[in-house]
């Protein structure tokens, strides 16, 4: 994981994001309201699918306090924390998405293939994560046409869908709009595969800022269903910074709301876990598991989708990708 906060903060001060301004051009005003009253109902005796956390989870008593609303994390690595132990779905059922951050020669393959197929029930693979970004994969998108036959063989080893690349407006020259990297990597990629396209079965989106409507519908010339693998709220335009924890409170609520509610969200992950400085109120665990008041919010929001409708909703979007 290379997700630190000063990273993070340079990226949302020099990435080229939706400004403000245009976001309220385009109608996509701030939400500032808290919960609306129109959300589905929680069903209590279940919990969202599609509600997870970007995070290295390292103590199993964060994933107890996790998990009443929680149902899966990722840390950007092929595997758990070992400190976790291999009884985690049973134990706070709760599942693990293993993520490619970048070349997958990187990696140890087989033991990844093993993984996956040992355990059936995790059929998603993250990949490349931020290629747009200097200072995360940094990859270019003809270097990424080169890596890509990569994650699609591990995915048919493994039978698994691949989820990627994790995308947002970013750091690196002439590709910082997304956009403009995907247009990119899909014609190398086709170059070098007689006209073939990418297996994308899922896009990743990552996003710091208002309007996650807007980035979803910006990307959506992909035709591709998403994982919002990470989101906040970490806007520091004067007069519409987020520095208290009701803001973050009234974000988190809205931005949730529009993941659960969006058929074309499959899954998401807030970040972090805990963060230190956290100086827009983001992290969801205070001590060894204890929640924070952010974190007792996120499991306690309303959601639409339980564990047999949103699998239900992953056989249709297998069915349409076929």
């Amino acid at each position: 994981m290379s997700t630190s906060y000063s990273r993070r903060k340079m990226l949302r001060q020099t990435a080229g994001l939706v400004s403000l301004a245009s976001l309220t051009f385009a109608g996509l005003t701030p939400a500032i309201a808290s919960a609306n009253p129109d959300k589905p109902k929680k069903n209590e005796s279940q919990k969202s699918a599609k509600r997870g956390i970007a995070y290295d989870l390292a103590d199993p008593n964060d994933l107890i306090a996790l998990s009443p609303g929680v149902s899966w994390w990722y840390n950007w690595s092929p595997s758990p924390n070992a400190s976790i132990g291999e009884k985690y779905p049973k134990k706070f059922d709760m599942d693990f998405y293993p993520m490619l951050w970048n070349d997958p020669a990187n990696y140890d393959l087989d033991e990844l293939v093993h993984y996956l197929r040992s355990h059936p029930h995790i059929d998603h693979l993250l990949v490349l994560n931020e290629p747009n970004l200097t200072d995360q994969a940094n990859c270019t998108p003809d270097v990424a046409a080169q890596l890509w036959p990569g994650y699609e063989e591990v995915a048919a080893r493994a039978r698994v869908k691949i989820v990627g690349p994790q995308m947002t407006f970013g750091t690196m020259p002439n590709y910082g709009d997304p956009t403009v990297w995907m247009d990119a990597f899909y014609a190398e990629y086709q170059e070098r595969n007689q006209g073939r396209l990418p297996r994308i079965d899922y896009l990743g989106i990552h996003w710091y800022d208002f309007g996650l409507t807007f980035i979803l519908n910006y990307m959506a010339k992909y035709n591709k269903p998403y994982w919002v693998t990470e989101f906040a709220n970490w806007h520091t335009e004067q007069y519409f910074s987020i520095n208290t924890l009701q803001q973050q409170i009234d974000q988190m609520t809205d931005m949730v709301n529009t993941c659960e509610t969006r058929d074309d969200v499959f899954r998401y992950a807030w970040f972090t876990g805990r963060l230190s400085p956290d100086p827009h109120y983001t992290s969801l665990l205070a001590g060894p598991g204890q929640l924070s008041q952010l974190g007792e919010h996120y499991i306690s929001l309303p959601f639409t989708y339980a564990n047999s409708q949103n699998d239900e909703a992953d056989d249709e979007i297998s069915a349409a990708s076929a």
